[in-house]
């Protein structure tokens, strides 16, 4: 499990493209055959992606952080971003179609990530944080989220946001998680840019075309910064960094947040004009 630590906004306003790009984004997120974690200081979120690749993957890394099994002081969100795919979780089994998001709940010991059929290429995104006690596990298959129509194509921002581990939906200790996709023609995730002080959010692009990149925008509003990202690659987005991003072509993306609260309206604007 690699480690990263907490940033602040001293640390990378004087960081190189290469430097921040060390300290934010996830390159390689899913590499089949493995399971591949990264373990933030940032509300010590462990994120990462299982792809089984025709072998079974079981979910490991608790040595890391000291605990008999990764889950036993944590919960789990999941969504699939690949093919059919299975996860078996101690005695339950569930099976996640693209966009399916399941979640795990603190206790939880024994998980196995597997394809649903040889060649099914599934690609499992996972996004871990501390939980207090624990919450029944529950699948939402696509569609069964709260489905939010946000933007405008005017804007070119006209995006469905579906929310599924969330105040309203599968209820989790502190993880909100669900997918936004874009409509065709739409390019920017969100804007105005925001921040919300509160609690850490992190993304995994996907559906990226392969000549194509997001412009993630990041760092303090009066000195921002930009990572450009591929598909399938993952950004870390600390409370006071700013997060927007504008691609080449309409993407989406996983969202997933932990922190100090769960209300997904949560956030501070931050006025176009005054990014600098």
């Amino acid at each position: 499990m690699e480690q990263r630590y907490a940033t602040s906004p001293a640390e990378v306003g004087a960081a190189s493209t290469e430097e921040l790009r060390a300290r934010w984004l996830v390159e390689e997120v899913f590499v089949p055959g493995e399971l591949r974690l990264v373990y933030t200081h940032h509300d010590r979120i462990i994120l990462g992606g299982a792809q089984p690749a025709g072998k079974p993957i079981a979910l490991t890394g608790a040595e890391q952080i000291h605990a008999e099994y990764l889950l036993e002081n944590r919960e789990l969100g999941i969504v699939n971003v690949g093919g059919a795919g299975v996860v078996n979780a101690d005695d339950e089994r569930f099976e996640l179609p693209k966009g399916a998001c399941l979640y795990l709940g603190r206790g939880t010991r024994d998980v196995v990530f597997s394809d649903a059929e040889p060649g099914s290429d599934a690609q499992f995104y996972l996004f871990s944080a501390p939980a207090h006690t624990s919450y029944p596990s529950q699948l939402a298959l696509p569609g069964q989220g709260t489905v939010r129509e946000l933007g405008a194509q005017v804007t070119s921002n006209e995006r469905s946001i579906e929310q599924f581990i969330h105040q309203g939906g599968i209820k989790s200790c502190q993880v909100v998680m669900g997918v936004t996709t874009l409509h065709p023609g739409s390019m920017w995730n969100t804007m105005p840019a925001h921040t919300h002080d509160r609690r850490t959010e992190c993304y995994l692009y996907f559906d990226v075309p392969q000549d194509a990149r997001v412009i993630h925008l990041c760092g303090e509003p009066q000195e921002s910064r930009h990572l450009v990202v591929a598909d399938r690659q993952a950004v870390i987005s600390p409370s006071w960094s700013i997060h927007a991003g504008v691609g080449t072509s309409a993407y989406s993306f996983v969202w997933a947040m932990a922190g100090e609260n769960q209300s997904y309206d949560d956030m501070d604007a931050v006025p176009v004009e005054s990014i600098r």
